[in-house]
């Protein structure tokens, strides 16, 4: 019995050991924005004041452009995820990126608010500080979510639509990356709040690509360095916590604006079954599908789905 005894106190000491090893290994608190500009701030990124924030943003190309291209990520991206874009448009177009809220450099929303009308109110807000009064708006994901939201709040200020592989419907997700599904997990957030281990990272980029050989090791720390900003994890959770549950999708049909849907063939996390609801909603829709893209087409493949997006500009 003794023996028994020393053995299961060895076990339990061994599973305390490697418990606490795992814990230091994965520690990651809240980093300053401070310590992230550096790499991810470079020009021309800027900072702008708005509605109590620090909006990082990136305004680039011709001021004479009467309707500029606004850029919008989605779930724990970042203006970055538009870099392939912005390349292949900025000579000809004004194109404006920024990290929304929550998300990115830009930080969480004073007050906690993340609702899509708050969203769409802050886009808005964030037009006006840019002397922009009509714009072609684009978004991934959540950020193709808040791109309809906000060209149903604003028609006036939408002289097209752009939704890439976008929210909005019912989710019928048939794979949902990890950090997702444990940031919806209320018992875990005390420890998500500093535990971030980078490998859970990798898998939940893995996830979202079509290929996922194509994701590389600096894409991994952007996305992981940009969750560790100060506030972001916490932001997350509130934004899960506060969605619609979807029912808003009923006034997507309500569009009429010129729209163009980009998706990926292999997106597991909004299906492109998605993008066919969207064509049948928004009257005079066109899509354009990707079959070996991902959930984040544009920045898996660029040049591809830009010209995409080129193609329907072109008429302007």
């Amino acid at each position: 019995m003794k023996r028994f005894a020393n053995i299961l106190i060895s076990v339990v000491l061994l599973a305390l050991v490697a418990l606490t090893a795992a814990a230091a290994w994965n520690w990651a608190p809240d980093r300053p924005v401070a310590q992230l500009k550096p790499r991810w701030a470079l020009p021309p990124s800027q900072f702008v004041a708005l509605d109590g924030m620090q909006v990082h943003l990136r305004d680039q190309g011709p001021r004479d452009d009467p309707a500029p291209i606004v850029l919008l990520h989605g779930t724990s991206a970042s203006l970055h995820t538009w870099e392939g874009w912005v390349a292949a448009l900025q000579n000809k177009r004004r194109v404006i990126s920024l990290d929304l809220p929550g998300f990115g450099l830009t930080g969480p929303f004073p007050g906690g608010d993340y609702r899509m009308a708050h969203y769409s109110a802050f886009l808005a807000n964030v037009l006006d500080q840019l002397q922009v009064p009509r714009a072609v708006v684009a978004g991934n994901s959540f950020g193709g979510q808040l791109a309809w939201q906000f060209a149903l709040d604003h028609p006036q200020r939408v002289e097209r639509l752009v939704l890439v592989d976008a929210a909005g419907y019912p989710r019928n997700a048939t794979s949902i990356p990890i950090g997702f599904r444990l940031a919806q997990i209320p018992a875990l957030a005390p420890l998500m709040d500093n535990l971030l281990p980078r490998a859970m990272i990798e898998a939940s980029i893995r996830n979202v690509y079509g290929d996922p050989s194509q994701v590389s090791d600096e894409l991994i720390d952007r996305y992981y360095e940009l969750t560790l900003r100060a506030g972001n994890r916490q932001a997350l959770r509130q934004r899960f916590t506060q969605a619609d549950g979807g029912s808003g999708y009923t006034r997507i049909a309500e569009l009429k604006v010129p729209t163009l849907i980009i998706w990926g063939g292999r997106d597991q996390l909004i299906p492109p079954v998605n993008a066919e609801r969207f064509q049948r909603d928004v009257e005079g829709s066109r899509v354009v599908l990707f079959d070996d893209l991902g959930h984040v087409p544009q920045e898996e493949d660029p040049a591809r789905t830009v010209a995409a997006l080129q193609a329907f500009l072109s008429d302007m």
